[in-house]
C-alpha cells in the first residue's frame, strides 16, 4: 500500500540547513578578525619607520609570520567544532530533537506542518504510559518516524468493537473501556489483540484516516524515541507538552 493510500503521519526529524553557512562564515573570518588590508600597509609603513629610526637601527626585518594555528579564525573553528561535537550532537541524539509533522492521522491533535521539539531523555528513565503521544520508528521500515498515541501497553488484551477501546489483562477480566476525548474522527473497526512483554497498542487520534497498530500491529518498545514536549510552529499552536491527556476534559 503506497503512502498515499493512508495516512501514517509521519515526523521527520528536522536536519540544519546551516552548517555549510556557518562554515563558511567561520572561514571568512580570518578577513573579519584578522587585519584588513589597509591596516596592513599601515603597520608596514611603521615597521618601515621603526628601521630609519636611531632607536632601531639595523636593517629593516619582516615581521614574523602568526603560526596559523594561533590566528583568531583557526580559535573560533575549533571552538565551533568543539560545541557541534560536545554540545549540540549529543543534545539532539540523547535530549530533545526537532521533528515536523506530515500527515493528518493526528487531527486535530497535530496537524500537517506542524514543528515539533521532542523530548528524548524522558524514556530513559520511565516507561511510556497509556495515552502518551509518542514518536516511533515504523517497525515496517524503522528508516520512517510516526506519531501516534499510546492505547495499549505490554501484556494486555486490547479490543476494538462498536462499542469503543476495552482494555483487559490478567488482573482485570471485566475491562477497562477508554474515554477518548482526543478522537474527533471516529471508526468502528473489530479487533483483538493480546499485547507481549515490550510491545505497545498505538492509534492515532484521526482514527478515520491512520494507519496504525490496527493495520501493522504493536511497536516494540525498542522503537519509541520520545514525546512531543513543545509545539513550536506555527505560533498560532504554540504549546508546552501537546497532546498530553490533561488538555483534554475529563470524561
Amino acid at each position: 500500500m503506497s503512502k498515499r493510500q493512508y495516512n501514517g503521519a509521519n515526523v521527520y526529524p528536522v536536519r540544519s540547513r546551516h552548517y555549510k553557512i556557518l562554515i563558511k562564515k567561520l572561514k571568512n573570518m580570518n578577513t573579519e578578525n584578522g587585519l584588513t588590508k589597509q591596516q596592513n600597509l599601515s603597520r608596514q609603513a611603521s615597521f618601515g619607520a621603526e628601521e630609519n629610526s636611531p632607536i632601531n637601527p639595523g636593517s629593516a626585518e619582516e615581521k614574523p609570520k602568526i603560526p596559523w594555528h594561533k590566528k583568531p579564525w583557526f580559535r573560533d573553528v575549533i571552538s565551533f567544532l568543539f560545541i557541534v561535537v560536545f554540545v549540540i550532537i549529543p543534545f539532539r541524539v540523547l535530549v530533545a530533537q526537532p521533528y515536523l509533522v506530515t500527515g493528518g492521522s493526528m487531527d486535530p491533535t497535530f496537524q500537517s506542518g506542524e514543528y515539533l521539539i521532542v523530548d528524548q531523555l524522558s524514556y530513559r528513565f520511565e516507561e511510556p504510559k497509556r495515552g502518551d503521544v509518542v514518536i516511533f520508528r515504523y517497525p515496517k521500515d524503522p528508516k520512517e518516524f510516526f506519531i501516534k498515541r499510546i492505547i495499549g501497553l505490554p501484556g494486555e488484551t486490547v479490543k476494538l468493537s462498536a462499542n469503543g477501546v476495552t482494555i483487559t489483562d490478567e488482573n482485570d477480566s471485566r475491562g477497562l473501556k477508554l474515554a477518548e476525548p482526543y478522537v474527533i474522527f471516529d471508526k468502528t473497526d473489530t479487533l483483538t489483540i493480546t499485547l507481549k512483554n515490550g510491545e505497545y497498542f498505538v492509534m492515532g487520534d484521526n482514527r478515520a484516516a491512520s494507519a496504525d497498530s490496527r493495520l501493522w500491529g504493536p511497536v516494540p518498545r525498542e522503537n519509541i524515541k520520545g514525546k512531543p514536549f513543545v509545539s513550536l510552529f506555527p505560533l498560532s499552536r504554540l504549546d508546552f507538552m501537546p497532546g498530553s491527556l490533561s488538555k483534554f476534559p475529563v470524561q
